[in-house]
């Protein structure tokens, strides 16, 4: 990983095959990631987008998937015009996801790199603390 690291991490009352099971569904995603559309075969190579709506603003991030470990690891490249930033490879962030657990209960730890400042750390840190947050209410609200 490059640059500043932002990490945010939460404990999920499923396994991880369950919480796998929403990383990479779609239909799941759209319920706890803003209403974002997610369009990926999660095959190491393959490109991944996100569109939707963002504070009134249509949007399209994208990436590529670096590695998917069902319910282990999931390591994904990310860029969004919305930086304003030039769409070069300097400018992405590497994604990482990682589950860990047992008798039913997952680790999932979430980080991302290339933060410009201490101040974007801790902005990405937010953002994806609410979205695992998100993840969870939308994980554990599902009957087994």
């Amino acid at each position: 990983m490059t640059g500043l690291v932002a990490t945010a991490e939460i404990d999920i009352a499923a396994p991880a095959s369950t919480v796998w099971q929403a990383l990479t569904d779609p239909e799941r995603i759209k319920q706890y990631f803003l209403g974002a559309t997610v369009e990926t075969d999660w095959q190491p190579g393959s490109p991944i987008t996100w569109s939707g709506e963002y504070n009134g603003k249509p949007y399209q991030d994208k990436g590529t998937i670096i590695e998917a470990q069902p319910e282990r690891l999931l390591v994904l490249t990310h860029f969004s015009p919305m930086t304003e930033q030039p769409d070069l490879p300097e400018n992405y962030h590497t994604m990482t996801y990682r589950l860990a657990g047992d008798d039913g209960r997952t680790h999932l730890s979430l980080s991302q790199d290339n933060n410009g400042s201490d101040d974007e750390v801790e902005h990405s840190r937010s953002t994806w603390q609410n979205m695992l947050e998100a993840l969870k209410g939308v994980v554990e609200s599902v009957p087994a």
